[in-house]
């Protein structure tokens, strides 16, 4: 069955109003991590109106719609949680309401990424419509709570409903390249304790406070010499956060601790990573403590799956066949090669291919400086793409990649 690409793209820029209501809708309902219940019962109704066979919302609160009933399981992922408004005085309009044209949609998530999520099941109607069905299953996922803790939905969506496809279309936004790869990171807090006294005397007591600011001073001259890859890019960190517990105001503080935003390129471990920091003199005159976060936070279902701070770099190679299949889909719908490249962020991936070795792709609409940013904007025309390119990868993988497929796929980046 050769796929008449031009007749999915056609189809495809009809469902565009009907992808922008879609996408108004959802914009309109908050969902910030650990708060999505309405926004997965949204889009649950969406599925079944476009003709999702199944849908699913599992005890995490992850929403997952079926197309299909072949051999080959296949899933796309979009996370459906959003950051938070930031300053409301940054946004030209309200981060709810949003704003429309011809070309944009404005409103917080329209990027990051439940602009994915519209494309994503419009492409499942568009397969429904012109009988793209073949030797697969199609499992189309909304997931939670990725901002706050990027995979642990796929964790429990792998370990405990079973689901474990033969690859992953991860739609976060790309700017209209294909993705395989990104760098890794780790949550790490670095504590200093002190003892102590009164204000007014404070030679008395021991300031964590004080003991800190060289510690900040050292953390910022080590981000300067972190590990580079030509693909991948440089190891990162900044100081997010900081923390102190005192009796008062005019006290001397006990403790101090920061929180680091360490981005972990090919090489990097997170027991590399946390040995760098303790190896720093500020922290070892400090006697400072150097360990990871762990996350614990309820889901809206008030299920707990904790897990370590950690999210595993991951990159396959170039020519793997899922990237294959996502560049002729690419070049037989637009006509032109594609770029393909990395995020700058995290993705789900990290669990998906970081953990679990399920090979992942990308492709999304959005831009990735629209992520978080007031004036959160996608287009319409991105939308419209993306759904298109999501509804013919399934058939023409199994038709021409699938028995090119590895029996394990090989992370780039292990050290």
């Amino acid at each position: 069955m050769d796929t008449d690409f031009a007749k999915v793209l056609e189809l495809a820029k009809k469902y565009e109003p009907e992808m922008s209501r879609f996408l108004r809708d959802l914009i309109a309902i908050p969902s910030e991590s650990c708060a999505e219940k309405d926004v997965v019962l949204r889009i649950k109704e969406e599925m079944l109106k476009v003709g999702f066979e199944r849908v699913d919302i599992d005890p995490m609160g992850n929403v997952l719609g079926y197309i299909g009933h072949g051999k080959h399981l296949i899933a796309m992922d979009a996370h459906i949680d959003t950051v938070g408004v930031g300053d409301p005085g940054l946004w030209k309009y309200d981060p709810y309401q949003g704003y429309e044209d011809e070309e944009i949609i404005i409103g917080r998530g329209a990027s990051d990424q439940t602009g994915g999520m519209v494309s994503m099941v419009y492409a499942g109607k568009i397969i429904k419509d012109l009988g793209l069905e073949d030797e697969y299953t199609l499992v189309v996922v909304g997931s939670v709570q990725e901002e706050d803790c990027d995979g642990l939905c796929w964790q429990y969506i792998i370990n405990e409903d079973k689901v474990v496809p033969e690859f992953v279309v991860i739609t976060e936004p790309t700017d209209g390249k294909i993705y395989r790869g990104h760098r890794g990171r780790m949550e790490i807090k670095v504590m200093t304790k002190g003892v102590s006294c009164h204000g007014s005397a404070p030679e008395r007591g021991d300031n964590a406070i004080y003991k800190m600011a060289p510690i900040l001073t050292e953390l910022r001259s080590l981000h300067e010499n972190l590990t580079d890859h030509p693909f991948l890019g440089k190891g990162s960190l900044t100081v997010s956060e900081i923390f102190h517990t005192s009796p008062s105001r005019c006290a001397v503080a006990d403790s101090c601790w920061i929180s680091v935003d360490r981005r972990l390129t090919a090489g990097e471990s997170w027991e590399f990573a946390l040995q760098q920091i303790r190896n720093l003199p500020s922290v070892k005159a400090a006697n400072a403590e150097v360990s990871m976060y762990t996350y614990e936070r309820p889901s809206y279902t008030n299920l707990v799956y904790p897990t370590e701070a950690y999210f595993p770099t991951w990159l396959i190679e170039a020519g793997h066949p899922v990237s294959t299949t996502l560049e002729e889909a690419y070049k037989g719908l637009f006509g032109k090669d594609p770029v393909v490249d990395k995020w700058t962020f995290s993705t789900n991936g990290v669990s998906i291919m970081g953990r679990y070795g399920i090979p992942c792709i990308g492709f999304g609409p959005g831009h990735e400086d629209q992520a978080h940013a007031p004036n959160e904007r996608t287009w319409k025309k991105e939308l419209v793409d993306c759904a298109a390119m999501y509804a013919v990868i399934p058939s023409l993988y199994v038709q021409k990649y699938v028995d090119l497929m590895p029996s394990a796929t090989e992370n780039l980046v292990k050290l």
